[in-house]
This record gives structure tokens, sequence and C-alpha cells, in this order.
């Protein structure tokens, strides 16, 4: 079996090259920006022709949420365009495409976790644009997962732990949101549940093609999600909760994006951790 693997240098990428010498059975091909730029439709056409993969795992995207409200092309480009190519080109091969998408395709107004089937209204250019890359690719081929996450960290790449981690050595306090809810992801955990798909779709046991959400079970706050990464790796240091008013930014972030994930369980059978355990 082979899968592709597109940015493989960002967090999700390293995350999958970090558990694929588990998989013997699954030959991977780690192609990073600078071997498959995605946003190029005849060089994803003839990548994943020469390659032909059987499950192209698309862990490339524009994250930077901020950003994305000063570069919208650029987030364009990637979100939407890159998916788009890969969709069609893997269609035509056959290749079932798994793609990564996010709890920003919502507002953020509920107080129950959002389900595969409440209506996406995304606020800001990230998540409108990872909204219509899923879009894309839902037009483009009818072999696809797409699994929704959040709040992604791990020892890879740039993300919200490695952040705090890093400001600890810097300063004596620091300021963290409290009003802003969701769920902490370990990005491994969402590398071991793609391959698990993959595994069991390979297998024939016709799971359903769709959307999905996966997380880790639990919810907080930003401001939790930073004490509970100080206590777990001993760190001293005094941590302030603020509102969202007191932290402006270019992009509005969701108030409560909490995934509900009773689809992906029941569907695959996996079994979740808490958000908690790969903090140390």
């Amino acid at each position: 079996m082979v899968v592709l693997v597109t940015g493989a240098s960002g967090q999700l990428g390293q995350a999958l090259q970090s558990i694929s010498g588990e998989y013997q059975e699954i030959d991977f091909i780690f192609a990073a920006s600078s071997d498959l730029d995605i946003t190029d439709s005849e060089k994803v056409t003839a990548y994943i022709r020469k390659t032909n993969p059987d499950y192209c795992i698309n862990a490339a995207a524009y994250t930077a949420v901020d950003k994305a409200e000063s570069e919208p092309e650029q987030a364009f480009l990637i979100n939407v365009k890159g998916p788009q190519n890969l969709a069609e080109a893997c269609a035509e091969t056959n290749t079932v495409l798994l793609h990564i998408s996010t709890d920003f395709v919502f507002n953020g107004t509920k107080s129950t976790p959002y389900t595969e089937t409440d209506t996406p209204d995304p606020k800001g250019v990230y998540g409108k644009t990872k909204l219509e890359g899923e879009r894309a690719i839902q037009q483009s081929t009818d072999q696809f997962y797409i699994v929704r996450t959040s709040w992604v960290y791990s020892e890879f790449g740039n993300n919200f732990m490695k952040t705090m981690l890093r400001l600890a050595l810097e300063r004596d306090t620091l300021n963290v949101v409290n009003d802003q809810i969701g769920t902490p992801t370990h990005a491994v955990d969402l590398a071991e549940v793609l391959v698990q798909i993959i595994k069991q779709d390979f297998e024939g046991e016709l799971k359903p093609y769709g959307i999905y959400n996966f997380s880790n079970e639990g919810q907080c706050s930003w401001y939790d999600f930073a004490k509970k990464i100080f206590e777990v790796n001993q760190i001293d240091i005094q941590v302030n909760p603020i509102p969202t008013s007191a932290y402006p930014t270019p992009a509005e972030r969701p108030k409560y994006s909490v995934l509900d994930k009773s689809k992906i369980k029941n569907t695959f059978g996996v079994c979740i951790n808490k958000w908690d355990e790969k903090l140390g």
C-alpha cells in the first residue's frame, strides 16, 4: 500500500513521519512543499500519476490564522486551490484523499459540541478558505475523508505548547485568554487515526467517505491549556487569565469550538486520549 503525505515538513507531516516505521505494510512517500507545490495543478497531476498512491494525506495548509487576514490570496491558494488540485488528480488515479480541516469552519456561538452536520459559518479568512477547500474536494472526487480537528500541538512544528514553553524562558508572568473554549489535539494522535482510517478502508471494511471530527477528549480554555503545560513541565510561572477583549487579534476566534467525536468513534472504533495525556 502506498500513502503519499503532502506538507511533510509541517507539524502533522512530521508526526506521520515519526510513526511511519510502525507500519511495515505501508510505503509512505513524504513530500514537503519543496518536493510538491500543491498550488500548481500540472505538477500535482504529474506527481500523483508518477507515484500512483492508494491514499493521499493532505497535511499541507496555510495555518497562520491572523496573517491570513492580510494574505487572503495566499491562504486561498494553499487551502482551496491546493486541495482542489489534489482531489482532481486523486480522482484520476482512483486515490483516496484524506484532508485535514478545522474547527474554525464554525462560528463558535454554540454551547454544545459541534457535529459534522452543524452548519459551518466561518468568521475569518482562514476558516473561510478551509471551508472552501472542503467544498472543492467534495466537488472534485467521491473518495475522500475530511477530518476536522482543533488546537493541534506536539513536539513538532509551531504550536501553542511550544510557544508557551519558549515564553516561559523569557518572562516571569504571562497573560492568556480564558474565554475561548476548545480541545487541544496531539498531532501524533491525529496521525494514528488517519492511518487507522486508511488501514480499515484498504482492508475493504466499506467505511463511508465524508466529513469526520477528531480531537482529543475533554475541553479547556487557552488559559487552562497553558496552566497544564507549565504544571506538567514543572515550570514555575505566573499565568493570568484575561478576556479575549484584552488581547485583540486580526482574526476573530471561535468562542466555543469543541467537536463531537461520536461519528468517528462509532465508524472506526477509535479510542481517544484525553487532551493532556501527552503534554509531558
